[in-house]
């Protein structure tokens, strides 16, 4: 597990090199103007939406490890590419490498953290991770603001580069991993996928369906705004300087690495469903605050403080999230599919990414009253789903600290009984 965190936290790290400087470096630095730049995103986006829906069944059959030791070379060539990329072809090309080995990467390591701990050590796992990745982030963006150079292009390949070794280091640490069976706690999980099993399996699995549902709106009310609509209200409504921006988010993950741990225990005690609603109900706050910094008629100090604390409050909401949606698939997952439903989670996010900026851009810059409504409901609707959701689960998959209990007494009284059988 120690490897797998490792590795999960390396490349985040080797991502936060580039990542914040994609559309610069590909606009300004080669100068292939704004429109190439929003092509390339897209395409980094679309490629990550063409090999989802193939990479969980082969996670499924030929195993997490293999799947991301060529997931991780098929980034590492895209990056090199995309830092050597000086004409436009060249830059769709390597984008869309970057895209598909990047998309593949977080279903492949989701499923190896499942395999390598129990459902109740499953939601401090998935907390390790995030945190670390958030970190990871956090740091190689830093460390490649100091390094980067618009003027010289050099710069760039050096970022590039980096972060291609940091996908070949992933995979030289994740490579030496043995991968155990898939424990799972009884009643936690189903054991049979369904007829059909595949896309058919996962469609009729009524709470599954229900969770992407949910994930997608959680992702969409998010993450889909930090980078677009929720920084373009910012701008426009608000009066905030750009280089708030960078204050807020930087806010957003101190808040992420200070708070992961203290809401663990909280979280862990508690049923998942109920955690994932008050998080809809903490951002909804944090979209009201967002509507006093736009809408109000304090000093622009007061906006900025305002602007900065949205980000703060959904940073809380993250921090809480984390432990507690990806355990959640896991344990929904029958044991000869995890790989396709972490994958089919992760395309749900994909296309929440997607479609949160293209709504969310427009509005935010020029419609900021129905802005902030909207996302209000969106918010309010977390917690309905949620609450929704909690119907269709298991006293075990919603609360797996119910079950860590269980399994003695459970074994204790039924073992006659399969011996008498037997006899």
């Amino acid at each position: 597990m120690r490897r797998i965190q490792a590795g999960s936290a390396l490349s985040a790290f080797g991502l936060g090199f580039t990542v914040p400087y994609l559309y610069v470096y590909v606009a300004q630095v080669r100068d292939l103007g704004a429109a190439t730049a929003g092509i390339v995103l897209a395409v980094f986006a679309m490629a990550a939406l063409v090999v989802l829906p193939f990479s969980g069944r082969a996670i499924d059959r030929r195993g997490p490890v293999p799947v991301l030791l060529v997931a991780s070379v098929v980034a590492a060539v895209g990056a090199v590419a995309m830092g050597f990329a000086s004409s436009v072809p060249a830059a769709v090309g390597a984008a869309a490498l970057l895209g598909a080995g990047t998309a593949v990467l977080q279903p492949a390591l989701a499923t190896m953290i499942v395999w390598c701990s129990t459902p109740v050590g499953r939601t401090r796992a998935f907390a390790m991770q995030f945190f670390l990745q958030n970190l990871g982030l956090g740091v190689g963006g830093l460390i490649g603001g100091l390094l980067v150079d618009t003027s010289r292009p050099g710069s760039f390949i050096l970022l590039f580069s980096i972060e291609a070794a940091m996908f070949l280091v992933l995979a030289a640490v994740v490579g030496t991993v043995r991968m155990p069976g898939s424990p799972a706690l009884r009643g936690a999980r189903p054991s049979e996928g369904g007829k059909g099993g595949g896309v058919r399996a996962l469609l009729g699995h009524k709470a599954m369906v229900q969770l992407c549902v949910l994930g997608f709106v959680l992702f969409f009310a998010c993450y889909g705004q930090f980078e677009s609509g929720l920084a373009a209200y910012g701008t426009e409504a608000a009066g905030i300087e750009p280089s708030t921006l960078g204050i807020a988010l930087a806010a957003n993950t101190a808040v992420i690495v200070a708070a992961q741990f203290l809401v663990l225990k909280f979280v862990e005690r508690r049923k998942r469903t109920r955690v994932i609603a008050a998080v809809g109900l903490i951002w909804t706050v944090a979209w009201l605050i967002a509507g006093y910094a736009g809408l109000g008629h304090g000093s622009q100090a007061m906006a900025t403080a305002a602007f900065v604390s949205t980000y703060a409050l959904f940073g809380l909401g993250e921090a809480m999230l984390s432990p507690t949606v990806a355990p959640l698939v896991a344990d929904l997952a029958p044991e000869s599919m995890v790989g396709q439903y972490n994958s089919a989670f992760a395309l749900v996010k994909q296309l929440a990414l997607a479609v949160g900026p293209a709504v969310g851009g427009p509005m935010g810059a020029a419609l900021h009253g129905p802005y902030i409504v909207t996302f209000v409901l969106f918010s309010l609707g977390i917690t309905f789903l949620a609450v929704r959701l909690g119907r269709q689960l298991t006293p075990e998959q919603n609360q797996p600290s119910l079950a860590a209990a269980k399994p003695s007494k459970v074994v204790a009284r039924h073992l006659p009984e399969k011996e008498t059988a037997a006899v």
